[in-house]
């Protein structure tokens, strides 16, 4: 392995944040490199597929990096979404990403994934771009994220959706316009109300 090899992947891993083996290939890199530098410690190997500088200082937030790279055409959504916005106690054990529907499940070990299938409006509605360990990660916004809490509350709990719209309102993370518009796209005008009215 070349030095000019060995400096090109590097630079291209710290640009990156996440690395692919897909990624060399435009940069005309032989894969076989990749190995090479786990082996001298250089790189690590977070997940499958996904490679980081050794010296990267891995935050909380790792998986929801690794989960973008992963599905590009997803949407970190539901518990992971709340996390992100500190708006849960729970820390779930898989990053839950949306997927629009008829669109095939990604299949991933590290980090595990939780899907959800949105329809069109809901899919392209809210999202936000974080950077992530040098990754942009698309993640819904905290108004979009409730609505869709309370969508999905029968897989998470309708609990936790009521808990996020109080933390959210009391300490003005969203607003009455776009908790609306959000609600309505999701379908679940009605269902939010009565819990509004009582923090009104």
């Amino acid at each position: 392995m070349t030095k000019n090899h060995t400096a090109e992947l590097l630079k291209l891993t710290r640009k990156l944040g996440l690395l692919r083996p897909r990624d060399l290939q435009a940069a005309g890199i032989p894969r076989v490199h990749l190995k090479q530098l786990v082996e001298q410690g250089e790189l690590l190997k977070t997940g499958r597929g996904l490679y980081v500088c050794a010296d990267t200082a891995l935050t909380e937030n790792h998986s929801l990096a690794e989960a973008a790279k992963l599905v590009p055409k997803g949407v970190v959504c539901l518990l992971s979404a709340l996390r992100f916005h500190d708006l849960t106690t729970e820390n779930p054990a898989e990053v839950w990403i949306a997927i629009p529907r008829g669109a095939r499940p990604p299949r991933s070990i590290a980090p595990a994934l939780r899907v959800a299938r949105f329809s069109a409006p809901m899919m392209t509605t809210g999202i936000e771009r974080h950077v992530i360990q040098g990754v942009s990660v698309p993640i819904y916004s905290v108004a979009k994220t409730i609505a869709d809490c309370f969508r999905f509350r029968n897989r998470i709990g309708v609990n936790i959706a009521v808990e996020a719209l109080r933390d959210a309102w009391r300490n003005k993370r969203t607003t009455s316009d776009e908790l609306w518009r959000c609600a309505g796209v999701c379908r679940v005008l009605n269902v939010m109300r009565p819990y509004f009215d009582s923090l009104a």
